[in-house]
């Protein structure tokens, strides 16, 4: 089950839909991209955007774009868990991706819950799906390492997802129970 694809990229349409919207990025990509030929580090993500799609797809999503070692993926209200979830495992098999690629790099995903307006975007044949909207920034200022759920993403799953998650006090963000990680603001308190 993939997300409502919108309106088709010639009719042009734009509507507006709620959606949970992921961000990701590698850390420390481009120390490890500079030290490599590009036909190389492009092998690589070649290899990474082929693990990306077929796990958002079997969550129930669907990619909208990748831009270099990013992305942005959106999931259907339905699909929250899945999605969240699915995400969880993607940020674990990206990490042993790269690891095994000899990469020090891993995965940070931002997840946000909300409002957007979907539709085909570009100039003339060039048109594609995308989404626009606050909700798009929000889920892109999301502050944190690893994965990251806003308070709206996190208040969409049902409780045995929720589970899997703790509150971070400010900004109220969500990481995954066994993240041992702490935003910099709660070190050495």
């Amino acid at each position: 089950m993939t997300p409502n694809p919108g309106p088709s990229p010639a009719a042009g349409g734009l509507q507006q839909v709620q959606l949970l919207i992921a961000f990701w990025n590698f850390s420390r990509y481009t120390a490890q991209a500079d030290r490599l030929d590009d036909v190389d580090v492009a092998r690589v993500m070649a290899e990474f955007y082929e693990l990306v799609g077929s796990r958002i797809a079997a969550a129930g999503g669907r990619v909208v774009k990748f831009i270099g070692d990013g992305g942005l993926a959106v999931f259907p209200p339905a699909r929250a868990d899945a999605g969240v979830l699915g995400l969880l495992d993607l940020k674990d098999a990206a990490d042993r991706f790269m690891a095994d690629h000899g990469w020090e790099c891993r995965l940070w995903v931002k997840i946000h819950y909300g409002t957007v307006v979907e539709g085909a975007y570009g100039a003339g044949s060039d048109r594609r799906y995308d989404i626009l909207g606050k909700s798009v920034n929000i889920a892109a200022r999301l502050q944190g390492s690893g994965v990251v759920l806003s308070e709206e993403a996190f208040e969409r799953l049902g409780p045995d997802a929720k589970r899997r998650f703790k509150k971070q006090a400010f900004p109220p963000t969500y990481i995954p129970v066994d993240d041992p990680a702490q935003p910099r603001w709660a070190k050495g308190s």
